[in-house]
């Protein structure tokens, strides 16, 4: 019989996942309101109300996001994509190429350090082949939960259900016992994915979408080929390769006022001024890993005053701006006001000049680098209208390798258990601020804070679970139904509890509920406890029906745009071929008697 506090615990649990079906509201709202009433009735103490705030997976998910975002900054991921799959442009074998390395990855390191190093590739590949990151972000993370089941340290449910195991036979389960199953389940759930991908609709980002109502196509820079790089003696072609379409030189200008048209197989040369076009984003790559020189960008850095940042912003030309009729080279706009013109676009018009020597007109977008401090009344005092802020990379310095390797050594510390995945991960997104890869204007623009708040309300809520004893009523159902059946239909049941269980508790909490349940069970039943032990950390480690049972769903809700079912769709038929995959595999090298 239940008690009053066990059922509104189920009551609360149950208006949240229908509030969450239901969509009217965004999920951190809900979340927030389903805190509310678990206070209200009284299953969450008031003095717990907020310790979701402080618990590791909203520390790791939020320094995650912030990680993944100095990676992708970086450009060092664009840089893989173009040296060692330059001509993947086929969704489905970008999403096998994706999924394959996550699952790989997520073997040996944390999974959701491994989600964080791919996810920047992922955004590339959805450029690339014209669709949503949506496509790729949740078989992503999917695949990395897959991996993780390979080894004893690939995922937190593992390593508790070791632990469990030494505690109840004397014996731990060692590195490499969870491969053979693991192996399996990866291989079968990969597949899966790469095939049935289309299962899952293609989302935008919610709060990216003014963003993308702002966004610029045909951006005019110039570029100057200069000796350090790396297309000197190639061809057009060869340049193009790197922008994957997006950007596109308009015309190349030589010295003694040559200019060239950039046919396909014209040759790049020193000192070649190019004309390029395209968004901001494929100009900056162009830039990047082409080793150009932007006019002017070096200039600016060396008089910039030390502690003062050089930002770059997009800014409209108002009917009202003095900078009308006039050329950033006659205004001597550097010289005088120490800002550089980057770019410029102009609607309906592609731009062959030189950029200083552009006559600037009513409603032109163009491009502006200068301090962050002395921008703002630069922009009034010229009469421009700065667009919604957001991150422009264009001209500005990039950090090579420094951010990979220091998520390398986030990941490295906590393999070697040096340090908690929590605390390595929070030190590495400090150290993405302290090196400047990550500007300080962008940091809580790169840490998706509906995604944070809706975790820490969510905490307590699902603890109500553990702390009112209805997670015991649980298992004293499993045991009582389980007893009545055949080997592998236990086996299989309580496979699917620890699915079940696992979205509303942490998924070593549940390991830690159902790993004794399972073992004595397995007991009562007079079977070894290996194979069950082994399905409760499958079903803890294997959540794929919601965003909140796994810190690597919640970490690519936000970025890919999905609504709670989404996960569920994709999600459900995956979960019924773990189910059918892993219990003959499980009972094949862990039997039972």
């Amino acid at each position: 019989m239940l008690t009053l506090s066990q059922t509104l615990s189920f009551v609360v649990i149950a208006l949240m996942m229908g509030a969450f079906v239901w969509g009217r509201f965004r999920y951190d709202l809900v979340a927030a309101l389903a805190l509310l009433l678990a206070l209200a009735v009284g299953v969450v103490p008031l003095d717990e109300a907020f310790t979701g705030f402080s618990d590791d997976i909203v520390i790791i998910v939020g320094s995650a996001l912030l990680v993944s975002a100095g990676v992708a900054r970086s450009g060092i991921m664009e840089f893989a994509i173009q040296r060692y799959a330059p001509s993947v442009s086929s969704v489905r074998t970008q999403l096998a190429l994706l999924v394959i390395l996550v699952a790989v990855l997520s073997a040996f390191l944390k999974n959701i350090g491994a989600l964080a190093i791919m996810i920047p590739i992922a955004f590339q590949f959805a450029r690339r082949s014209n669709t949503s990151p949506s496509t790729f972000l949740m078989p992503m993370a999917f695949a990395s939960l897959l991996g993780g089941l390979m080894t004893q340290i690939g995922t937190s449910p593992n390593i508790v259900v070791s632990r469990v195991r030494e505690e109840i036979t004397g014996t731990a389960f060692t590195m490499f016992d969870f491969t053979p199953v693991g192996l399996a389940l990866t291989a079968a759930g990969s597949i899966f994915l790469i095939l049935f991908y289309w299962i899952l609709p293609q989302r935008t980002r919610q709060e990216a979408s003014l963003h993308e109502a702002l966004d610029i196509k045909n951006y005019s820079a110039e570029a100057k080929v200069v000796k350090e790089s790396s297309v000197v003696g190639q061809t057009v072609a060869d340049l193009m390769k790197i922008s994957a379409g997006e950007a596109v030189v308009t015309s190349i200008l030589r010295s003694g006022g040559l200019r060239i048209t950039p046919f396909p197989d014209a040759v790049l040369r020193v000192d070649d001024i190019l004309l390029i076009e395209g968004d901001h984003a494929a100009l900056d790559r162009l830039v990047a890993h082409a080793k150009l020189s932007l006019e002017g960008s070096r200039k600016l850095a060396d008089k910039t005053k030390a502690g003062v940042e050089a930002i770059a912003i997009e800014a409209v030309v108002s009917e009202t701006s003095s900078l009308i009729g006039w050329s950033a080279q006659r205004l001597l706009l550097f010289d005088r006001f120490n800002v550089n013109l980057l770019a410029v676009s102009r609607k309906g018009q592609r731009l062959d000049q030189r950029l200083g020597s552009i006559e600037l007109r009513i409603g032109d977008i163009i491009v502006l680098q200068g301090n962050q401090s002395s921008m703002p009344d630069f922009l009034r005092e010229f009469g421009l209208l700065p667009l919604a802020e957001r991150p422009l990379l264009l001209g500005s310095a990039r950090r090579g390798l420094v951010p990979l390797l220091i998520l390398l050594a986030a990941m490295g510390t906590t393999a070697f258990g040096v340090v908690t995945v929590p605390v390595a991960f929070f030190a590495a997104a400090v150290m993405m601020v302290l090196f400047k890869v990550i500007p300080i204007r962008e940091i809580y623009a790169s840490v998706d804070g509906p995604i944070l708040v809706m975790l820490a309300a969510l905490i307590p809520v699902s603890d109500s679970l553990r702390r009112t004893g209805a997670a015991d009523v649980i298992a004293s159902i499993l045991a009582d139904v389980g007893a009545a059946l055949p080997g592998y239909g236990a086996l299989t049941l309580i496979l699917i509890a620890a699915m079940t269980v696992t979205p509303f508790l942490n998924n070593a909490a549940t390991v830690l509920v159902m790993a004794p349940i399972a073992a004595g069970f397995a007991t009562s039943l007079h079977y070894r406890p290996e194979a069950f032990l082994m399905a409760v950390a499958i079903g803890a480690g294997c959540d794929f029906l919601t965003p909140v049972g796994h810190q690597c769903n919640t970490l690519v809700m936000g970025p890919g745009g999905y609504r709670f079912l989404d996960y569920s769709r994709l999600g459900l038929p995956l979960s019924v071929i773990v189910i059918i995959v892993a219990v003959p595999v499980l009972m094949i090298v862990w039997p039972l008697a």
